[in-house]
């Protein structure tokens, strides 16, 4: 290919974008395009034009960045089903405790229910605590530990299966001593005199009739 012809194809042919020149020293000047003009080379940035000898150019190398691609929008999350209520957790549990001990479900959550209104918040002026009332004593000696909801309903579970065994499954006196201890149930032979033992046990079996008694 002949020196004129080359010139010819230099000046004719597409002006490249985005491309260094490369200097002899090794330095790099950045430029969008470039046109050669006999011993001149016009550099052509964005601030302007340069001109340079021909001779101070070894060669010409494309820009070969690529601008990034636009990240693609992360896909939709769906949105997170909704955790259970608390009262449904607790029902949960009480339920999973009652298949435990062999106890009906209906009925160790009607005991939940009249004790405590299924809160495990819950505090009685005598220091009952949680969800079935557990003293702490009383959680103790079941070695539970009352402020702890799971503990605190295992533990209430066990505790009225042991009163239903001691009684005969008669219900009244199992849900008496619930409520007032063993010791008032055997003194009186039954459910005490006491007004707030007798409601007590009669919205129990209230709660439980409603429910269903399962």
């Amino acid at each position: 290919m002949s020196k004129r012809f080359l010139s010819l194809v230099l000046l004719a042919a597409p002006l490249i974008a985005g491309e260094y020149a490369i200097l002899p020293t090794g330095f790099r000047i950045h430029a969008e395009r470039h046109e050669t003009a006999g011993s001149v080379v016009r550099l052509f940035t964005k601030d302007g034009v340069t001109e340079l000898p021909a001779s101070s150019v070894a060669w010409f190398e494309a820009d070969d960045y690529v601008t990034p691609p636009v990240a693609p929008a992360p896909p939709p999350v769906d949105a997170p089903l909704p955790a259970p209520d608390s009262r449904t957790l607790l029902r949960t549990l009480l339920q999973d405790a009652a298949v435990r001990t062999g106890l009906p479900p209906a009925l160790v959550e009607s005991v939940a229910r009249v004790e405590s209104d299924l809160r495990p918040e819950a505090v009685s002026p005598k220091g009952a605590l949680g969800v079935m009332q557990l003293m702490p004593a009383t959680a103790k000696a079941l070695a539970a530990d009352a402020s702890d909801t799971v503990q605190n309903i295992d533990a209430g579970a066990r505790l009225l299966r042991e009163l239903l065994l001691k009684y005969d499954g008669d219900v009244v006196k199992a849900l008496s001593a619930y409520n007032a201890g063993q010791g008032a149930v055997d003194r009186y032979h039954g459910m005490p005199p006491y007004a707030e033992t007798q409601d007590y046990v009669d919205k129990v079996i209230r709660t439980y009739v409603k429910a269903g008694g399962k």
